[in-house]
């Protein structure tokens, strides 16, 4: 104030001037942005407590702000496979394979110890009763071969099988065949062409581990080529053995049902068998002990 008392008056009057319009400025800046948005805010209603603002339909209810626990537990859940327990491999037996093939066209040859119950019908009632029982000895064979082949099929078997112990013809004799080939017309009955061969499997057999386990599943009585047989002589006329016996040895077809089993290699077997005949005449048990 001292300052501008000193100044001559036309001086001091521009710098009033000067000032004045300075003190204007500033008041027009006011009204720019900053000074809009002290006007807006001082317009806005003023915040308490208990006010907050509705949330959208769409963002309603809330979700709840997930804690780092939640995350960790979902995470856990997601990247957490369950246990998968692989199945056990089921053990597969090939009685099929190359190890079965390796018997193929192997001979053994050795003794067949035989034990035969023998029954009639002959009873006062007709019912079953056994007449006579023996145990003997004789030179069996057992010859192995690849499956049989014929009329479009194979035989289903390891390998094809052909036991006989005895003279065919002989009293006593008995004779295994796992499979055969039997020839037909080469035409049916309504004169139409067909395959003169017939493939007819007669046992069922599985090898494993050195094992033989066989049964005679179809005799194939039906249609007249039974080839697994046991001899035995019969009389002419059933229950008067005084008239005499059939010349020869009589076939007696066995059973389904008969077995063979036992161990079997390429150097040795050891098989025993048991069935009876078809006709119910024939009991028999058979132990044979080859080698190759």
């Amino acid at each position: 104030m001292t300052r501008v008392r000193g100044v001559p008056g036309f001086a001091r009057a521009r710098l009033i001037t000067t000032v004045c319009l300075g003190l204007m400025c500033a008041t027009l800046a006011g009204c720019g942005d900053g000074g809009s948005s002290e006007a807006e805010a001082s317009s806005a209603p003023p915040s308490t407590g208990a006010y907050s603002p509705s949330p959208s339909p769409s963002t309603w209810p809330p979700d709840p702000t997930p804690t780092a626990t939640d995350y960790s537990s979902e995470t856990e859940e997601e990247t957490e496979d369950p246990a998968i327990e692989s199945p056990e491999e089921d053990e597969v037996y090939s009685d099929t394979g190359s190890d079965a093939s390796e018997l193929w066209g192997t001979e053994y040859s050795g003794t067949a110890e035989i034990s035969v119950d023998i029954y009639d019908y002959c009873s006062s009632d007709g019912s079953r009763q056994l007449a006579d029982s023996q145990s003997y000895s004789m030179d069996g064979t057992l010859n192995l071969s690849s499956p049989r082949s014929g009329g479009g099929g194979t035989e289903d078997n390891p390998f094809s099988l052909l036991f006989a112990a005895g003279d065919p013809s002989e009293t006593g004799a008995v004779s295994f065949w796992s499979s055969a080939v039997s020839t037909t017309s080469g035409q049916d009955l309504s004169g139409n062409p067909r395959d003169p061969e017939v493939l007819m499997t007669y046992w069922d057999m599985t090898w494993y581990d050195g094992e033989l386990d066989a049964e005679l599943t179809d005799p194939h009585t039906e249609e007249a080529v039974a080839l697994n047989l046991f001899n035995w002589p019969s009389p002419i006329v059933a229950c008067r053995s005084d008239l005499g016996e059939l010349p020869g040895a009589y076939p007696h077809a066995l059973d389904a049902g008969t077995t063979f089993e036992g161990p079997l290699d390429s150097s040795s077997a050891s098989l025993t068998a048991a069935g009876v005949s078809t006709d119910g005449l024939v009991e028999f048990s058979i132990e044979f002990e080859g080698t190759a």
